[in-house]
């Protein structure tokens, strides 16, 4: 990092770009600069760009873009972390960014000198590591962070550090993709999943999660839904908060809106698998990605991280 401290944080949603900027030296948002823009993800490369460049510069004018230190940006997988490649396929997002440099697009569009940083991490890796920064992980040893929402983002941290390899944790450092009843963890804890459920059972389309939340009180079929997605994904991580001697799981997403309704289905099956564990849910919220791919521009972390990347 050079002798300038504030890093812009950038975190890239399915539909939608968010960016602000951190103050290093004091660990803190600046106020008034963080900004949103929507995003269409099947639009071309060039739409993408644009509009994604069109928050940053929002955000780099309120910092002052001789006052930068640096760009990280938090992305959904798949990509190319360490190069700044999308990889993206196998699903409808961001399809035209597949195989495209990233890296180079974003810093000849911004006008960015070659000496500035501009570094990338996994979405939920960088939420994590805001909570483990200064969110409500701060001060455990041992977290286990999830996103819920469009999908299951996961990560293992110890002391701050994502940890990816090792007998305590899965390939990659993250649970989505692991075997689960007919398919993989992401397509159960999910808000598809919710959508889909509901459909199946009653033929009748429901708007996410927050629309199954609205028919709890008078709907059976609402109820029960929140039971089993509290029961199966207590039961499905019981084994890896074990493995990796989880101290804290910290949540976020917009799953986690109907905690109140799933929660205590997820900590009766922690307690039916022996497991006592403090659930915490973000406080730092749609700002956690923004502030944790920000903290990739403090060199000091990031030399912690880089080595990392081959196993993201």
């Amino acid at each position: 990092m050079n002798n300038t401290h504030i890093a812009i944080g950038i975190d890239i949603g399915g539909s939608h770009i968010s960016c602000g900027a951190v103050d290093l030296k004091i660990n803190q948002l600046i106020a008034g600069s963080c900004f949103e823009a929507k995003v269409d993800n099947t639009a071309s490369a060039d739409e993408i760009f644009t509009a994604w460049t069109g928050a940053i510069n929002k955000t780099i004018e309120v910092a002052g873009k001789n006052e930068i230190a640096g760009i990280g940006f938090a992305m959904p997988g798949p990509f190319d972390y360490a190069n700044g490649i999308g990889l993206f396929e196998g699903n409808e997002k961001y399809l035209s960014l597949y195989g495209v440099h990233v890296y180079d697009e974003i810093r000849k569009r911004l006008g960015l000198p070659e000496t500035l940083p501009v570094r990338f991490i996994n979405d939920a890796t960088a939420f994590a590591i805001a909570e483990s920064w200064i969110g409500i992980g701060k001060g455990t040893s041992r977290i286990l962070a999830l996103t819920l929402g469009t999908g299951f983002g996961t990560a293992f941290l110890e002391d701050g550090i994502p940890v990816v390899e090792g007998d305590s944790v899965p390939e990659m450092g993250c649970l989505w993709y692991i075997p689960l009843m007919d398919g993989i963890a992401d397509d159960y804890f999910s808000t598809r999943w919710f959508e889909r459920s509901y459909k199946k059972l009653t033929g009748k389309k429901v708007n996410g999660v927050k629309g199954v939340a609205e028919l709890f009180e008078n709907d059976e079929v609402a109820r029960q839904l929140f039971v089993e997605f509290g029961t199966n994904m207590g039961n499905f991580l019981a084994p890896w908060i074990k493995k990796f001697n989880v101290g804290q799981i910290v949540m976020g997403g917009n799953v986690t809106g109907a905690f109140d309704k799933f929660g205590p289905h997820l900590l009766d099956a922690f307690t039916e698998n022996g497991i006592q564990i403090e659930v915490s849910i973000s406080e730092l919220r749609e700002n956690a990605a923004i502030i944790g791919s920000a903290r990739l521009i403090d060199d000091a972390f990031f030399a912690k991280i880089e080595p990392l990347y081959p196993k993201m």
